[in-house]
């Protein structure tokens, strides 16, 4: 008899080097779970209510028309059986073969085991039979309010995504063969991956996307020259150094959003929206804001107005030496710069020369893909979670974006380091998506209600500074520019914003690909084109319908129309003056503050 003294082979001190290995990381993963605090349990998914009158719905469909519902159930029925009884066939004959149909393609089952091995294949149609049967199911209630209908559809998705076969160990070919290919080093490496990301969040599981070492602000990435000129306690303004010898006499000042870092504009020379904005022969400042935290939980759109818009604009025009500037503004920063230009209209001032919007919502009549947050058990969770910590967590922005792309932002990402034991990858856009900034209590809960929820603002009743803002009080020189797969600005909704704005000179663009991509698209790179049409009175659909596509870039197409609005050449202007004198180099202290977890 053999005993186990006895047995060798040639992995067996890598395993147990491995297994020691799994121990040490054991009691590290249950020492960072016990450090989680659990976020309001609102912010975890819908109020019960939803699926209650799901139920409820459901039952007076069978009621009122129960064929419907019986063809429904017993077609799923019959597409199981029928799927049971083929792969018990098939075994029955001594068939290890998959059958002839291996069912629908999915990027989730690239494998070619999916296809080829019948274990594999039976798990893959059996899920996707069960997928469709539960989203043929939502899609057949009748009896439901369409929004709650809507919610119902996503949150369905959500957890059939969840429970899709890649998602689990046991059956998911890639991260078995790769435990077999390196004798299980794989699984300690991924059990390493997911024990550092839960002690990096507190116990909370926020999966790590990029490789964060290999990136430093300032060093490798948002590298532009320039200095900081100002700073207040809810911003730092960037001044950035001419590369011309000759500007347009009209300064640009960009408002990126608060949510993320301003860098995504630079991220590295080759496309680096600051840089080309210069070499074209701009005087450019750029606002870098303050990271929120605890003691800005007071802080509303008022101080982002006044402390923000306000000064960096009165600023840009005496450092210039200029009446007027033209601005531009990022996501919700678009946002509140028409709303700052609706406030310049009440009080007759006009130093604003033309204003440029990138992905901007200032219409949210159709509540798009965040109708499943923007519901009142949602927002009521987020109001009770910043009355506790005065601010909204960055992750906790990050984390409901990601949901609306689960498959690629969450899961896959969490199947290639878990399971499979990868390093993130050094990529600089997602290590500035993972850069987030927290929001002040204030300013968020006016932005969801009053904008998002109410819709005040396009409805010309939002209340603000002693002003009744009016979209419609929009009326400088504009173009706005959207991105085609947008899911967090749809563009047909920022097209609608643009169609309510008052002013009589106004342009829309729509670029190729998504809310980063389509802006961050460089002409070198010659990758995503561009709509043009002047006639915005048209139905988005019908506007693009009749729209002239354009190879390329938009971004030349754009400093033309800026160019004829930034006046006569003069000389260069070095950053800062006798009386705003230079703080520090560019990218500033501002953009180094991490947020907290």
């Amino acid at each position: 008899m053999t005993t186990n003294a006895e047995i060798s082979s040639p992995g067996r001190e890598k395993l147990e080097e491995n297994l020691a290995k799994v121990e040490q990381l054991t009691q590290r993963l249950l020492g960072a779970l016990a450090s989680h605090k659990p976020i309001n349990s609102a912010l975890g998914g819908p109020d019960p209510m939803l699926y209650a009158q799901a139920v409820t719905a459901y039952w007076q469909d069978w009621m009122k028309n129960p064929t419907k519902v019986f063809e429904q159930q017993v077609g799923y029925w019959g597409k199981s059986l029928q799927h049971y009884l083929e792969a018990n066939q098939a075994l029955a004959e001594g068939k290890l073969t998959p059958p002839d149909d291996t069912g629908p393609t999915d990027k989730r089952f690239g494998n070619p085991l999916w296809d080829s091995h019948p274990y594999f294949n039976f798990i893959k149609q059996q899920y996707l039979i069960n997928a469709g049967a539960i989203s043929a199911a939502v899609d057949q209630i009748e009896e439901l309010d369409p929004t709650e209908k809507r919610r119902l559809r996503y949150f369905a998705q959500q957890i059939t995504d969840m429970m899709a076969p890649t998602n689990f160990f046991a059956t998911n070919p890639d991260a078995l063969q790769k435990a077999i290919e390196t004798e299980g080093e794989s699984l300690v490496k991924g059990l390493e991956n997911l024990v550092t990301d839960l002690e990096a969040n507190n116990g909370e599981l926020v999966v790590r996307l990029v490789d964060e070492e290999a990136f430093e602000v300032g060093g490798n990435i948002a590298t532009a020259q320039g200095k900081v000129v100002w700073r207040n306690r809810m911003m730092e303004l960037i001044q950035y150094s001419p590369t011309t010898e000759t500007v347009h006499d009209i300064p640009v000042v960009i408002f990126p959003p608060w949510i993320n870092k301003y860098y995504i504009l630079d991220l590295k020379p080759q496309n680096s929206l600051i840089r080309h904005i210069v070499d074209q022969g701009y005087t450019l400042f750029v606002v870098s804001w303050v990271n929120a935290d605890a003691s800005y939980r007071d802080v509303g759109l008022e101080e982002y107005i006044e402390d923000g818009y306000l000064t960096a604009m009165r600023l840009v025009r005496e450092i210039c030496g200029t009446k007027q500037v033209n601005a531009v503004g990022y996501c919700i920063a678009g946002t509140t710069l028409a709303l700052t230009l609706s406030l310049l209209k009440k009080r007759g001032d006009k130093q604003v020369k033309s204003a440029t919007f990138f992905t901007t919502l200032t219409d949210f009549s159709d509540q798009g893909e965040f109708v499943p947050f923007l519901q009142n058990d949602f927002i009521d969770g987020i109001e009770k979670e910043i009355e506790i910590s005065g601010i909204l967590r960055s992750f906790i922005m990050s984390r409901t974006f990601s949901f609306l792309r689960s498959t690629d932002l969450i899961y896959t990402p969490a199947i290639r380091s878990y399971m499979m034991g990868e390093t993130p990858p050094a990529f600089d856009l997602l290590y500035w998506n993972g850069d987030g900034a927290n929001l002040p209590g204030k300013m968020t809960m006016q932005y969801l209600r009053g904008l998002c929820q109410r819709n005040e603002f396009a409805e010309g009743r939002f209340e603000l500074m002693g002003e009744t803002l009016d979209l419609r009080d929009v009326d400088v020189p504009l173009i706005s520019i959207a991105a085609e797969t947008d899911h967090i600005a749809a563009w047909k909704d920022c097209f609608r914003g643009v169609q309510r704005m008052g002013s009589k000179s106004k342009r829309f663009i729509l670029s190729e690909s998504g809310h980063i991509a389509g802006i961050v698209n460089p002409p070198s790179k010659k990758k995503y084109g561009h709509y043009l049409n002047p006639d915005l009175k048209l139905s988005a659909d019908d506007w693009q319908a009749q729209a002239d596509f354009h190879e390329g870039s938009w971004w030349p197409t754009w400093e033309a129309w800026l160019s004829k609005r930034s006046g006569k050449k003069v000389p260069a202007r070095t950053p800062g003056d006798s009386d705003h004198p230079v703080l520090c180099d560019a990218p500033g202290t501002y953009v180094r503050i991490r947020a907290n977890q």
